[in-house]
């Protein structure tokens, strides 16, 4: 490590504390300076491949001239104003195009900053719908198991506590946890009837799972058992929307329309926090009355920040521009190919892709799975060592790259992810 990567990352040690990391085994900090299309810069000059969009975010590639360009302008004009009794054009202009796009029937937006407070929006307007109506009984929720929709409490609860939120179990509320598996929900429904607020889940990838997939197959069962039992489905597209899973969204590939869709991350190219429930018009409906106390109290100071809004509508138009969704699962594809080798082979469990997300699944000899696996330690110095930039999820290796990532650049992912899991396993 040079003086300056040296200098800065202890200034770092002094005063910051990181995401899911723990200082006591003084993992390495990478100290990044620059950035620009799938590539970040160190410190010392040396860069590394953005392979997973800096946390699932960077969409189209860091620093895009088009974004940057309508957050300049944009902040020229106006820089942020209250959504309480106030509106703007970028907040009218993106939730016309979002309900445009956006699986048919979804006809509201309700802003805010990010993943968890989307799925924070989705679980309080689901509650209160159905007390709005007269059925307080549904208090309920229903996730899959593995789940993770975000670190604020009703998201927490809506997730799988272990291992993340173990701690704070007895402050969540009950929701019963299943597998993707339509029998299964449906034998649950059946035994609580009248009970079920809504149906919670990440659409064809449980991201952090470990890039758990299940087929559209599924995902349209599980909506037509919520019909029948009379219960909301609340689809978290924080990751999987945008061209993730190769469609803009991942409700498409299974035709089906959630009552409720949250978005963050790559709604705004991952370059600033934004986030939006999508809801039926229904929904809105169940709030409107001549009553303030039956109004939806919920909000954020920074809700529909209009540089965020005009990042978001820049990044919306270099989707169609660019045919994001096609060129991320040509990516995946690649990636997947240059992979395909390691298919049954000793310390390889399993190979998967949905669009552009690539998962290496390997076998810790401890037998421990999941995100506290031993193996995830050793993965995670491995992928330090390189030019790639990775972060496993316990025993899984996986890639998410920007849509700027260049075949050479896709070759370099799968040699990584090869090499990385090569030398955990030897």
């Amino acid at each position: 490590m040079t003086r300056s990567q040296n200098d800065l990352s202890k200034r770092d040690q002094a005063v910051c504390w990181h995401p899911y990391t723990q200082h006591g085994l003084e993992e390495d900090i990478l100290p990044i300076v620059h950035a620009s299309g799938s590539w970040l810069e160190l410190a010392d000059g040396s860069r590394m491949l953005d392979a997973i969009s800096s946390w699932w975010t960077c969409l189209h590639g860091h620093g895009h001239p088009q974004l940057v360009e309508a957050l300049t302008q944009q902040a020229r004009s106006l820089d942020h104003v209250l959504f309480a009794g106030c509106t703007h054009p970028g907040a009218v202009d993106l939730a016309e195009q979002l309900t445009q796009v956006a699986p048919e029937g979804l006809t509201r937006v309700f802003y805010s900053d990010n993943g968890s407070t989307a799925v924070e929006v989705a679980l309080k307007a689901a509650i209160q719908y159905w007390i709005r109506r007269g059925e307080s009984r549904r208090t309920r929720f229903l996730s899959l198991e593995g789940a993770y929709h975000g670190d604020t409490f009703g998201a927490m609860a809506a997730g799988d506590p272990d291992p993340f939120f173990i701690d704070f179990s007895p402050f969540l509320f009950r929701v019963e946890r299943t597998p993707p598996d339509p029998q299964v929900i449906e034998e649950i429904l059946k035994r609580q009837p009248g009970q079920f607020a809504a149906v919670i889940l990440e659409p064809l990838v449980q991201g952090a799972a470990g890039m758990q997939m299940y087929p559209p197959s599924i995902l349209s069962q599980i909506r037509k058992l919520c019909d029948q039992h009379d219960t909301l489905l609340i689809a978290d597209e924080v990751m999987t929307g945008f061209g993730r899973t190769g469609t803009l969204f991942a409700c498409e590939q299974a035709s089906i329309t959630p009552d409720l869709l949250c978005l963050a991350k790559g709604l705004t190219g991952g370059i600033l926090p934004l986030a939006a429930t999508l809801v039926r018009e229904s929904i809105y409906e169940a709030f409107l009355s001549t009553d303030r106390s039956r109004a939806f109290f919920h909000g954020h100071s920074f809700t529909a920040n209009p540089i965020g809004c005009a990042v978001a509508l820049a990044s919306l138009k270099l989707l169609k521009e660019e045919a994001t969704p096609d060129r991320l699962d040509q990516i995946g594809r690649q990636i997947e190919s240059g992979l395909k080798d390691l298919r049954g082979q000793p310390g390889i469990r399993d190979l998967r892709r949905c669009g552009g997300i690539v998962a290496l699944e390997l076998q810790d000899p401890s037998g421990e799975e999941g995100y506290l696996s031993e193996l995830g330690p050793r993965l995670r110095r491995a992928c330090l060592d390189g030019e790639v930039l990775l972060r496993p999820l316990g025993n899984v290796l996986y890639a998410i790259p920007p849509s700027s990532t260049t075949p050479d650049e896709c070759d370099r992912i799968a040699h990584a992810l090869r090499t990385v899991s090569q030398t955990a396993l030897s």
